[in-house]
């Protein structure tokens, strides 16, 4: 109740401000032309509000408003002039303003921040062009008066005093409810969908509707403000309601603060007396407001309140302890032998041709713990999304029945609503919510009891101490906390957890594992993705193995990893040994790291690196999804700076080594040419001319005749294949010394597969130094000389290819800690398909 009564507090600020301002202007003080720049101040107040909260909260910027201030005058206007009561007048002018932005705010929400911009900018055009018209209405050009009109406190004459206390008044009691308004559902949904749309939907958000909601009650306040204008002025023409009038509303939202109550109170006297103050200083009005807006937007760029007030916040803030997390009291765990809570029967999703899951079948039941592994690709996430309804494009077809209904026929935003909850592989919160407010954005209305709850989930995660901080503040342990406690709001029946050991500590990933025990005990079902098997393991009660889009194993913990396909799956199956180039033992080092970390915010995604890369070498650096592969080929390609350690490259006689990255994915620009991507590579190193076209040539000979004789064609028409030897060739242009290849495999069939790494055989056998980055161990054992196995961002296993005794502990290795036991001790070359 003390947070509900400090904003009741400082939303009352806002009425007794204006109070004292009408007292003050009404004791004769003010001399009556600085009275109407007041009260005309108070009318940009509550305009600039709007558009300002519509920026802030929504992200929608509109230059569409002049349109609805338009409205509410020319309906004062017209309503003056037929008998209506103010009263009327008002309803009139917000529903008409309210239902034209709602249709606005819908038809824009598919389109970007431009194309919404565009479309209210046609909006209002269209409106000048009816104002000017429709002139049995409005007067054309020469405008019409607006005459007193009846209130229920009285006759209310036009352009008086009268209308001058009406309008401080009316910017007073907009000003309360817009604070009011930021500690609702209302402002922390909408910030929500304006962040994260995919995250809001998954938590029953609706971005569109949310978006029409926005601008609708922006809309409303500003037609009202316009009533407003019409009735101060008492005249009404198209003049001041021009395209001019947009652009000022958004730089004086910009000059006070986008999105701040306050911000509003200057921005709007900044617009009312702009005009006096480029008279003073002998400028154009349009001079004046420039200058200022540039001078704002260099020293105090969020905006004169927002820049003091986080200043103000940096210098009161007290240090916080350390959040620690509450035990909560033991509770005895409820075995349910009922139902399945969940049972998916032959689930597929397509994207065009490419099926990223097909067949799935699986069943989890309440007070369960259901874990999902499998590599890179293996449908995972799409498996998720398909719970989630977060699909996109997909098709979906097969059967999902929740609780004894349909889930596939509903909505991405009825699944909260089910009670199924979602968590994120990078912790995607709400970044302009407090912690609080993103576990309260959960709720449609939040009431007393809401905000309590909220507080004791808060304490139980260990997150009390920093509720009112913003996610941005916070290490990256605590933000996924926070997308835990966000998914746990509203206790819902299934949780879909999307990697929640990643990124983490020992200490931080012990913590998790008890949050999911709790959930399980608590007789909530828990189906949990992720790669860091020895802690997804220890909470799994069962696990299915997903490859290529289908389920391929299940079983206990302890036995499902012995199962050859699920092996097979990580590792790789029997792959011949290449004739690799000879390598002599004593070849000199090209790229050396020592002691090399580095992390990402809060996540450490490589930890005391020490690698010496040989001249002529083949090294392989295999690891599972996270396990700080594509990292540590940046660092080794120099992209990519660690946060600690050091990067050595040799020095050839000539130059430093020189080295090519082909990046996870292949990045070819598709819309140019198979020539203009290998043209951009070499412009990226200085080579023109002669040299350029020497280079090209050299460079088109590597590639196969059906590429070599279609250089012309663009990217985005050749296969997964195809792309991936162009990429090659793209990094081949700089005439590199180490060539880094990041995933060549991803995607690709096993025939293409053969034909890219025959490829880059090739390579090696001319003496190209290369590092390939890959998820397969037996793909990477049978194509290199040495291999890396990264195992949580640490070299877990180092040594040559060659090795039957390597081979085994690289096995190990690959998985890590207790469940490597599992597979036993054996060559890795005896894996079945």
């Amino acid at each position: 109740m003390s947070f509900l009564g400090s904003r009741v507090t400082r939303a009352l600020l806002g009425p007794l401000a204006a109070a004292a301002l009408i007292a003050v202007l009404n004791s004769g003080v003010v001399p009556p032309f600085q009275a109407y720049s007041v009260a005309l101040a108070a009318v940009y107040t509550i305009v600039v509000l709007s558009v300002g909260l519509l920026a802030g909260w929504s992200g929608v910027w509109s230059v569409g408003h002049p349109a609805f201030f338009a409205l509410g005058a020319y309906f004062a206007a017209y309503g003056s002039g037929h008998g209506w009561s103010l009263e009327t007048i008002v309803v009139g002018t917000v529903v008409a303003s309210a239902v034209l932005g709602g249709f606005l705010g819908y038809a824009g929400a598919r389109f970007s921040t431009l194309y919404i911009a565009l479309l209210t900018l046609a909006f209002s055009l269209v409106s000048l062009e009816v104002i000017n018209r429709w002139t049995d209405v409005t007067g054309g050009d020469q405008g019409v008066p607006v005459s007193q009109v009846d209130t229920l406190a009285g006759v209310l004459p036009s352009g008086g005093t009268e209308a001058q206390t009406l309008a401080v008044a009316a910017a007073g009691v907009c000003l309360a409810i817009a604070v009011l308004a930021k500690g609702s559902a209302l402002r922390m949904r909408l910030v929500a969908a304006k962040s994260h749309p995919l995250v809001a939907q998954s938590i029953g958000i609706a971005p569109e509707a949310q978006s029409a909601l926005a601008f609708a009650v922006s809309a409303a306040f500003t037609g009202f403000a316009g009533v407003l204008l019409g009735l101060l002025s008492g005249f009404v023409s198209p003049d001041p309601f021009s395209l001019n009038l947009g652009i000022s509303l958004i730089a004086s939202c910009v000059l006070g603060g986008v999105g701040s109550v306050l911000g509003a109170v200057v921005g709007g006297g900044y617009l009312a007396w702009s005009p006096t103050l480029a008279s003073s200083a002998g400028l154009p009005q349009p001079v004046v407001q420039g200058l200022v807006l540039i001078a704002a937007l260099i020293f105090l760029p969020s905006g004169v309140v927002p820049s003091l007030g986080k200043l103000a916040r940096k210098l009161a803030r007290p240090s916080r302890p350390a959040p620690v997390t509450v035990p909560e009291p033991e509770i005895t765990r409820r075995v349910l032998d009922g139902p399945p809570l969940l049972t998916l029967t032959d689930v597929s999703v397509r994207f065009g041709g490419l099926k990223a899951l097909e067949g799935a079948s699986l069943s989890i039941r309440r007070g369960e713990v259901l874990a999902v592994i499998g590599p890179n690709g293996a449908g995972k996430t799409t498996l998720m999304n398909v719970l989630s309804g977060l699909i996109g494009g997909g098709r979906v077809s097969g059967n999902a029945e929740y609780d004894g209904k349909q889930l596939l026929t509903g909505r991405a935003t009825a699944r909260r609503r089910l009670g199924i909850g979602r968590t994120f592989q990078h912790a995607e919160t709400f970044d302009e919510l407090t912690v609080a407010e993103n576990v309260l954005c959960t709720h449609r209305r939040i009431t007393p009891r809401q905000r309590r709850v909220a507080s004791e989930l808060l304490t139980r995660v260990g997150l009390a101490d920093v509720a009112d901080r913003y996610p941005a503040e916070l290490p990256f342990g605590l933000q996924k906390r926070l997308d835990l406690a966000r998914a746990m709001a509203e206790e819902p029946a299934l949780l879909v957890l999307d990697e929640p050991f990643g990124g983490l500590d020992a200490d931080e990933r012990a913590t998790a594992a008890r949050q999911i025990e709790r959930l399980r005990d608590a007789g909530a079902a828990v189906l949990v993705i992720d790669h860091v098997l020895d802690d997804l393991f220890a909470v799994a009660d069962r696990v299915v193995a997903f490859d290529f889009g289908k389920p391929i194993g299940e079983g206990a913990p302890d036995e499902v990893l012995r199962d050859s396909a699920v092996q097979a799956s990580y590792l790789g199956t029997t792959t011949p040994r290449a004739a690799l180039p000879a390598r002599a033992a004593d070849s000199p080092v090209v790229l050396r790291l020592t002691g090399v970390e580095h992390h990402y915010g809060g996540v450490a995604a490589l930890r005391g690196i020490d690698l010496d890369v040989h001249e002529g070498a083949v090294l392989g650096v295999v690891g599972a999804n996270g396990a700080g592969k594509s990292t540590l080929g940046r660092v080794l390609h120099g992209s990519l700076r660690p946060s600690a350690g050091t990067r050595e490259a040799s020095d050839t006689g000539v130059r430093t080594v020189r080295t090519s990255l082909v990046p996870e994915g292949r990045a070819l620009f598709k819309t140019l040419s198979l020539r203009e991507n290998l043209e951009v590579a070499a412009y990226s190193v200085g080579l023109k001319g002669a040299a350029l076209r020497a280079r090209l040539d050299e460079t088109a000979e590597w590639l196969p005749p059906r590429l070599r004789d279609r250089l012309s064609v663009q990217a985005a028409g050749l296969s997964g294949g195809e792309q991936q030897m162009l990429a090659i060739a793209r990094a081949l242009m700089a005439g590199p010394d180490v060539l880094v290849v990041d995933e060549p495999a991803l995607g690709l069939a096993p025939a293409l597969v053969d034909e890219v790494y025959g490829r880059l055989g090739e390579l090696a056998e001319g003496g190209l130094t290369v590092v390939l980055l890959e998820q397969l161990l037996s793909r990477a054992m049978a194509t290199c000389h040495d291999v890396v196995v990264l195992h949580e961002g640490v070299v877990a296993a180092h040594g040559p290819a060659a090795d039957p005794a390597f081979a085994a502990r690289a096995e190990s290795a690959y998985f890590g800690g207790e469940h490597a036991v599992a597979l036993g001790v054996r060559d890795v070359t005896t894996l079945e398909a």
